[in-house]
């Protein structure tokens, strides 16, 4: 089976104004670099459109997602932060993010393909219940994880962030609830926005009481000026084995590429080759607990250059064949 693709150019409107990183030229960066390495070609696009309100809803409240329409019908350039610029069509592109997200989770679970990257913007990460905070205005793979739960039944559904920052929004989301396992490698929070992730940040509620999170949140700061190593280690030692022991049935990642080396708004060196090695292992997961499963989402990533690369490599795993990355894990001595 392909590797799905999310895309339209209609996610070029959310129109952030002059020297906002989270610029459209990020998109097409990221579709330019697929298309001359020739992996576009072997992608399935997949037909979405907006997301039905009730799963925006299910998330985010009434009054929220109301004031967020309102402010773009009236002409605003932000809401409720100044880093979340907004535009006429910024409401109508957030839906379609979602519902291109939504799309990915029901064709990979249908089977139509064997997993996907969603290449959307504004990305989601951050976005809370009832606010929008750095950049994110719906929290997109929040939405996709209640949609497998809601509409297909799935009990174990995990989401790993690795954006250099801390993805407040779909932490505290999950925090009190065990069928998401939400696990976060980002800088600091004492160096990096937005503050939050600390590794005490474990969830909330009784640990095997019904519907308690307790022990469903692993937090993992890295401090400044680390790269590989440090994600490798972290990889072997916490992030795999606990994905192993909670077994879950689909894989969602929050797939920010700014945790590269030379990244504007980040201070941590992993390189694109460190990437796609993470890439590969979180596949491995899916494939081993969640018939290969995997649904792959933009949040950052703000150097047009290391955007490119790390997207393009990142999509040469996702297309690699079944048991791939651990032959490749072999080769490279990991």
């Amino acid at each position: 089976m392909p590797t799905g693709l999310v895309y339209s150019d209609r996610f070029l409107d959310h129109d952030t104004g002059p020297g906002h990183p989270e610029r459209p030229a990020r998109l097409g960066a990221i579709m330019d670099s697929l298309r001359t390495r020739h992996l576009l070609e072997r992608m399935m696009p997949i037909p979405f459109g907006p997301a039905d309100l009730k799963w925006i809803l299910r998330l985010h409240d009434r009054a929220y997602v109301d004031r967020l329409q309102a402010a773009c019908a009236s002409g605003a350039r932000m809401i409720d932060t100044p880093d979340s610029a907004i535009c006429p069509a910024s409401y109508d592109v957030a839906l379609l993010a979602a519902g291109g997200v939504i799309a990915a989770a029901e064709a990979v679970f249908a089977g139509t393909v064997r997993n996907a990257f969603c290449v959307v913007r504004p990305p989601g990460h951050h976005a809370e219940r009832d606010r929008s905070m750095g950049f994110c205005l719906f929290n997109n793979v929040a939405v996709a994880a209640e949609y497998l739960i809601a509409h297909h039944g799935l009990e174990r559904v995990a989401i790993i962030d690795f954006d250099v920052h801390h993805g407040n929004g779909t932490q505290h989301l999950f925090e009190s609830r065990k069928d998401v396992f939400y696990i976060s490698l980002h800088e600091h929070p004492d160096h990096q926005y937005p503050g939050t992730g600390y590794a005490h940040e474990t969830g909330s509620g009784e640990e095997h009481g019904e519907g308690g999170g307790a022990g469903f949140t692993l937090n993992l700061p890295v401090l400044p000026g680390q790269g590989d190593d440090e994600y490798r280690r972290l990889f072997h030692t916490k992030v795999v084995p606990a994905l192993d022991a909670y077994r879950p049935q689909a894989v969602i990642l929050s797939a920010g590429f700014d945790a590269c080396r030379g990244d504007p708004l980040a201070r941590i060196e992993l390189t694109p080759q460190g990437l796609q090695w993470m890439t590969r292992q979180l596949k491995g997961v899916a494939e081993r607990w969640g018939r290969g499963r995997l649904v792959s989402v933009l949040e950052g990533g703000y150097s047009l250059r290391n955007l490119a690369e790390c997207a393009a490599l990142h999509v040469e795993a996702l297309l690699e064949p079944e048991g791939h990355d651990g032959m490749m894990a072999m080769k490279a001595g990991f």
